[in-house]
């Protein structure tokens, strides 16, 4: 007679915890318990099954999980590589507005749940796109890890109504602020650094990154490989923003010219060091660029109390940037506008296509293709 797998327990019942496919917020297996008075057969029998249907994917955690519980193992496991802003950033939503769901079930989470969250931000369109990305996110994570089933996320975050949000229209540089580049009295650190975001549309990270060896004046290219981003005060160095953002970026005549001329006198390593020779914190940036801008007003006739030049980012100049080189196109193609941006041809495409529009004749295109 063959032996029995399992033994009758104090209850009077064949038992035991199989892994039922899904994980505790810690991490480990969770474990379903499943007995049977009949025999230790039956027990057998359930134990496939359910070993079957983890096989297939079908079955979901009914652990009682709590929300926050999942959301801290979430943000841990699954947004620990990300940077520390972006850590941030969900960190601030999970604290400040989906805080009221801590103690709901992830099994118990339905679409009110979710447009309540949004309801109490609709005011701050911005804010409830963050909470739709954050939220949306550990919906499909918690299905993923088999806490929710399949159709879960369908269920719960379709539908639900968010407040028009438009991000600030771009802009490019007006001519008062061309002029003021050409007569600002700025530091030669101050003049590098807008030169580089003016003739290589360098996003500011990727440009405060720069190190001397980045600059071959052979060849007249900046190698992109690596941005600079912020920790509180503190910098870090990271990988540029996608794939696409490694590249070799051409440099007009005048701005090797001049680079040419600041790097000889450059003791760092870094293009834009601090006065110490450091690498370059928030507070050192923002007094930089308050300096850039302050001498750019100067240089055009306002001054701080009554500026002239208003709103002026670093990002515009790579707005600015961009947007010339696609009114050089056909001379270029929209390929390669996209690969000095370090961005993707469907992002460029979609943000800058109007421009592509503005210089076609129409008119005179027919004419030309059907003269006969």
């Amino acid at each position: 007679m063959a032996k029995k797998k399992y033994t009758l327990n104090s209850r009077g019942c064949y038992a035991t915890r199989v892994w039922d496919g899904t994980y505790n917020a810690d991490g480990s297996k969770h474990r379903a318990y499943i007995s049977s008075r009949k025999s230790s057969k039956d027990l057998e029998d359930k134990v496939r099954a359910l070993k079957q249907k983890v096989k297939e994917g079908s079955v979901h955690s009914n652990s009682g999980i709590l929300f926050g519980i999942y959301a801290e193992y979430w943000l841990k496991t699954y947004k620990g590589v990300r940077t520390p802003n972006t850590q941030a950033m969900y960190r601030n939503i999970l604290d400040h507005h989906l805080s009221p769901l801590y103690y709901c079930r992830v099994a118990d989470l339905n679409k009110s749940h979710y447009q309540s969250m949004i309801n109490l931000a609709f005011d701050k369109p911005r804010t409830c796109q963050q909470i739709a990305l954050t939220f949306r996110q550990i919906i499909k994570s918690a299905v993923t890890d088999k806490c929710l089933p399949s159709g879960a996320f369908s269920e719960i975050c379709e539908g639900v109504s968010l407040p028009s949000y438009r991000a600030a229209e771009r802009r490019v540089l007006t001519p008062m602020e061309k002029e003021a580049l050409l007569t600002a009295d700025f530091t030669p650190r101050e003049r590098a650094f807008v030169f580089i975001l003016y003739g290589c549309g360098l996003r500011r990270g990727e440009a405060l990154a720069l190190l001397k060896e980045d600059v071959d004046f052979k060849k007249k290219v900046i190698s992109v490989t690596k941005s600079q981003a912020f920790s509180g005060n503190d910098c870090y160095l990271k990988a540029p923003k996608s794939v696409y953002s490694t590249r070799t970026v051409p440099m007009p005549d005048e701005l090797a010219s001049y680079l040419r001329s600041y790097t000889k006198d450059l003791q760092a390593p870094r293009l834009f060091p601090q006065r110490d020779g450091s690498p370059m914190t928030l507070s050192g940036y923002n007094h930089m660029w308050k300096s850039i801008l302050r001498k750019m007003n100067q240089a055009v006739g306002g001054s701080e109390e009554k500026p002239v030049i208003q709103g002026l980012t670093a990002h515009i100049f790579r707005h600015n940037y961009c947007s010339a080189l696609c009114y050089q196109i056909p001379s270029i193609s929209l390929k390669r506008v996209a690969a000095l941006m370090g961005d993707t041809l469907s992002m460029v495409t979609s943000v800058y296509n109007h421009l592509m529009e503005e210089q076609q004749d129409i008119t005179k295109t027919i004419n030309r293709a059907l003269e006969l």
